[in-house]
């Protein structure tokens, strides 16, 4: 376990998660600030990418446990996500469809943000997101962080409006 917060405990994604985190990066729903239809292939690149940054950085996106049943209901964490020609520490949170609207990214998003400051002693968290992700800029905005910058990025269809959140600690 990475961390824990009242509901969550975040996890280390293995190869057994593959079908939970198909579940969600499979859902047009789910997936549709990234505007892509994931293969079986691009969900395994995406889990071999978390398993890689877990040993290059210590950190990625875990997998979000809910503590009541010991089901994955999502993924949250950190990552190194480029900005501007440089790279900045990112909060990132996806959840199963289940699982929108009970408050379980803001509780997972707010335990990264403690992570960040209290144990890897960092003075500064982003998030990247989407100009149409409303959902996520009210998880950014609820746990204190506020919108620095605009810019465009690319993505798997192309250039896109996002805005960068920052916290301090």
């Amino acid at each position: 376990m990475i961390l824990e917060t009242e509901r969550l405990f975040l996890r280390e994604m293995e190869q057994a998660d593959f079908k939970d985190l198909a579940e969600m990066l499979q859902n047009p729903k789910v997936m549709y600030a990234y505007e892509h239809d994931f293969s079986d292939e691009d969900v395994q690149v995406w889990l071999d990418r978390q398993r890689n940054r877990y040993k290059k950085y210590g950190f990625g996106l875990w997998a979000m446990i809910l503590k009541s049943t010991g089901c994955m209901i999502g993924q949250a964490g950190l990552t190194m996500q480029k900005y501007r020609g440089s790279e900045v520490l990112e909060i990132g949170y996806l959840l199963k469809q289940d699982y929108w609207h009970c408050g379980y990214a803001r509780e997972a998003a707010r335990g990264c943000k403690k992570y960040t400051f209290e144990q890897l002693n960092k003075e500064k968290v982003h998030s990247i997101i989407k100009s149409d992700n409303w959902a996520s800029m009210k998880v950014a905005e609820s746990i204190g962080m506020k919108k620095e910058d605009e810019f465009i990025t690319q993505f798997y269809n192309g250039d896109m409006l996002h805005y960068l959140y920052s916290i301090y600690k």
